[in-house]
Formats: structure tokens, sequence, C-alpha cells
């Protein structure tokens, strides 16, 4: 069940499987040499981090984002990394900010050498770095399934040069406050990063398309 949902939730955030698709157990049992039962449960899986959605006696298929929902995540993923943040430059060591640093340098090298993969990948495991640094368990487990249903629209936006400049920008600034010691600016500033990734999505939309009933491929 778990290879499957992984395999499968991989293809959906990296953009292989479109919104909307089919997602066939039959075909995902004889895929992975599986019986049914261990392709449902990945799919129910997979629902349950908001990747696929499963309707009344429809096919499972692969989650579509309302604008009005991506906004709502974007919403609460600037929240939550204001609280990492402030967390982080209280509480982290000295060599866990330096290790922040090193990651955000690597981004940094991504960014100069116009490598979007590469960017996007560092940004991933910056974030994931960032959250487990916090030391707040509970934290770090809604952080992680909100980081999980907001991949497919980072991957859009870190596509864009512009954003990963800017990007990386933000983040020398989140490590220079958490070099600092100062956890209102940290989080002040991690807020303001996630809210400006999500005024390019915006932008990004065709002309006319900013309905909150809009679905977002």
């Amino acid at each position: 069940m778990v290879e499957i949902a992984c395999a499968v939730g991989a293809e959906i955030l990296n953009g292989e499987v479109a919104p909307g698709s089919d997602l066939n157990s039959v075909e995902l049992a004889r895929r992975f040499s599986s019986s049914r039962t261990p392709a449902r449960e990945a799919l129910v899986l997979l629902e349950k981090e908001g990747l696929v959605e499963i309707l009344p006696r429809r096919r499972p298929r692969v989650a579509r984002l309302s604008l009005t929902e991506i906004r709502e995540i974007y919403g609460v993923r600037a929240a939550l990394l204001g609280m990492i943040a402030a967390q982080v430059a209280r509480h982290a060591t000295d060599e866990q900010i330096r290790e922040l640093k090193h990651l955000v340098n690597t981004m940094e090298r991504a960014a100069t050498a116009d490598d979007a993969e590469a960017y996007y990948w560092g940004n991933v495991s910056f974030h994931e770095r960032f959250a487990d640094v916090a030391g707040n368990r509970t934290l770090q487990r809604i952080f992680d399934t909100l980081m999980l249903r907001g991949l497919r629209m980072r991957r859009l936006t870190l596509a864009v040069a512009k954003r990963r400049q800017q990007s990386v920008g933000d983040h020398l600034h989140i490590v220079r406050a958490l070099e600092e010691r100062d956890p209102d600016l940290a989080a002040a500033l991690a807020k303001a990063n996630v809210l400006s990734a999500l005024r390019l999505f915006e932008e990004l939309l065709p002309n006319g398309e900013h309905s909150s009933e809009l679905e977002v491929d």
C-alpha cells in the first residue's frame, strides 16, 4: 500500500498525472502486481493527504483545488511558517542555523545557475529541515501535511525565474534574522515569503480567472 501511495503521489506532485485524471484501482493493482485492496487503501491514504478525490459511485481521481482552497492553504502555511521561524530563532543551536544557511546557499547556487528543478528540491529540503529544527513535533506533523498539499503550486511558481530570485533573497533575510535571534522579524519574513508566492500564483492565472469557484489544474 505505501509503495503504491508513494509512487502515485510522486507522479501527482511532479505533474505527471493531470488534475481530474481517473485513478483505476484495477489498473494500479496490475501495475504494482498486487491485489485491488492495497491499491484502494493507497488511494484512501492519498485522499487524506489532499491529492486524490474519492466520490460516491465514481472512480477516484486526482484532486483539483479551487482558488479558494489554494488561498486557504497559503494562508495557513504562512501562519505555520511564522510560528516555526519564531521557534527556530528562539531555540535553534548555532550549528542548526548554520545548517539552514548552508541549505539556503545551495538554493542560491541553483538560482544563479537558473536550475529550476534543483532550486525546487533545495527549497523543499530547507523547509523540511526548518520545521524539524523548530522542535515542535505537533507543529511539524501539521506542516508536513500542508506542505504536501502545496507542492504542486510551489513547483509552478518556482518555475518562474523572477520568483526564484525573490525566494532566495527572502530566505537569506530569514536566515539573517535567525542569526540575530529576532523571532518577530523571522516570523514576519517567513509569512511575507509565502504570501508573495500566492500573489505570483494568482498572477499566473489566465486573465479574469480569479473567481473563488475556479478549479486550478
